[in-house]
C-alpha cells in the first residue's frame, strides 16, 4: 500500500508540474570549453529535466513553470522544450531590453570529461528572468486548483538562484499542498550558486525552511550533508563497499527532524573515472529501506542529468502505484540510461528502462 495519497489521473490536467530555470546548454563535445570552436545546443535545468523525462520516456502529462527573456535565445530554448513535449503554457515571457541589463537567459557550458579528466560545468546565469520571480507573479491556484496537478516538483537549484526564489518555491509548495498535490524537492546542492548569497550556511537555512512542506525528498548522499546539514558516509571507492546502515542512520535523522517526509530517495555514485562510475540508488519509506540493483563500473558518456532521470523514474513508479522497490529500480535504470547519451535530458524509452531493470543484454537490437 502506498504511503502517498495521490489524486487520480482523471481528476487533473497534469501528472506533474515543475518550477525551475531552463538554460541553453552549449556542449563542446569532445573538446574543452576554452578551446572549442563549435558547440551543440541543448536545453536543460534540474527541475525541468524531471518533467521532460516523465513526458518523453514515461508518457506522462507534465508542465513547466519558468521565465525567459523574450529574445532569439529564449525562443531557441522554447523550441527545444517544445521538442521535449513538456507543456509551455506557464512560461513567463519577460521583455528584453536589448543587452540583458534587466533580464536575460541563462547559459550552461558543459565539458564531458574523459578518463582521469573530470567533467566541468560552467554557468553564466546571473540576472536571468527566472531568478527575478517574486511571490505573486504566478497564479498557483489556477495551476493546482482550476487545472489540477497530481505532483509538484522543485529543488535547490531554483531556490539558490536569488534572494527571492526561496519565497516563490514556498508559495508554490503551500498552494500545491492546499490543493492536494504531492510535493517533491531535489536538494541538488550547487556551491557555485550559493556562494554569493550566503554560502553553505544559507543553503542549509533555506532548505530546512522548505523541508516541512515536502513529501518526497531527493538528492545524492552529498546533498543531505551540504544542503541540510546531516552527516552520512557514502561509498569511498565503489558501491560494493556500501553499508546501508549509514544511510539508515542519516534518514532516521532527516525524518526525525522532518516527520512530514513520506519518501526519501538517494542516488549513489562513486566515480572511478569520468567515464566509469559505480551507480545505484536507495529509497526509504515508512521505516523500510529499498536498494536498487547496483551497476558497478557503469560506462558514462555524459554525467549530467543522471540524478534528474533517477528522480523522474522514481516519481513515475510512485505515480503509477508501483511498490517502492520497483519505483527505485525505475529511477536507477532511467538514470543509468540517461548518462549513455549526450545532453542534460533523457532520450530513453520506457521499454529500454524496463529492459535494463530486467537485466537484458546490451547486444544490438535489429
Amino acid at each position: 500500500m502506498s504511503v502517498l495519497s495521490i489524486k487520480p489521473e482523471s481528476a487533473v490536467a497534469w501528472d506533474l508540474v515543475a518550477l525551475g530555470e531552463v538554460m541553453l546548454r552549449l556542449d563542446p563535445g569532445e573538446d574543452r570549453i576554452s578551446t572549442a570552436r563549435t558547440f551543440r545546443a541543448w536545453e536543460g535545468g534540474g527541475e525541468y529535466n524531471v518533467a521532460r523525462g516523465l513526458r518523453r520516456c514515461f508518457g506522462m502529462r507534465t508542465a513547466i513553470v519558468t521565465a525567459l527573456a523574450d529574445n532569439p535565445v529564449g525562443r531557441l530554448i522554447e523550441g527545444l522544450m517544445g521538442e521535449g513535449g513538456v507543456d509551455l503554457r506557464h512560461v513567463r515571457w519577460v521583455p528584453y531590453d536589448g543587452v540583458g541589463r534587466s533580464a536575460r537567459n541563462g547559459l550552461n557550458f558543459t565539458e564531458r570529461g574523459f578518463g582521469v579528466r573530470r567533467a566541468v560545468g560552467m554557468s553564466d546565469r546571473g540576472y536571468t528572468a527566472i531568478s527575478q520571480l517574486r511571490p505573486g507573479d504566478v497564479d498557483w491556484d489556477t495551476i493546482f486548483g482550476s487545472e489540477g496537478a497530481r505532483w509538484f516538483h522543485c529543488g535547490g537549484i531554483f531556490a539558490a538562484l536569488s534572494e527571492t526564489t526561496p519565497a516563490v518555491a514556498r508559495e508554490a509548495m503551500v498552494a500545491a499542498r492546499r490543493h492536494g498535490a504531492i510535493v517533491s524537492y531535489d536538494l541538488n546542492y550547487r556551491a557555485s550558486l550559493w556562494r554569493s548569497i550566503g554560502g553553505n550556511a544559507r543553503a542549509i537555512e533555506v532548505n530546512r525552511e522548505l523541508a516541512p512542506l515536502v513529501d518526497v525528498m531527493l538528492g545524492n548522499e552529498e546533498d543531505f550533508t551540504a544542503a541540510l546539514g546531516f552527516q552520512v558516509d557514502g561509498p569511498d571507492t565503489n558501491l560494493a563497499s556500501l553499508d546501508p546502515a549509514n544511510f539508515a542512520r542519516m534518514i532516521d535523522d532527516v525524518t526525525g527532524a522532518f516527520p512530514n517526509l513520506k519518501v526519501v530517495g538517494t542516488s549513489l555514485r562513486s566515480a572511478q573515472t569520468a567515464t566509469r562510475n559505480d551507480w545505484g540508488a536507495i529509497c526509504w519509506s515508512d521505516g523500510h529501506l529499498y536498494t536498487a540493483t547496483p551497476r558497478l563500473g557503469l560506462e558514462i558518456l555524459d554525467l549530467v542529468g543522471g540524478g534528474d532521470s533517477f528522480a523522474s523514474g522514481l516519481i513515475y513508479g510512485l505515480l503509477t502505484g508501483r511498490d517502492l522497490q520497483t519505483a527505485v529500480e525505475y529511477g536507477a535504470a532511467h538514470g543509468a540510461l540517461a548518462m549513455t547519451t549526450p545532453g542534460d535530458t533523457s532520450t530513453a524509452t520506457l521499454a529500454e528502462v524496463e529492459a535494463v531493470i530486467a537485466g537484458t543484454s546490451a547486444r544490438i537490437v535489429r
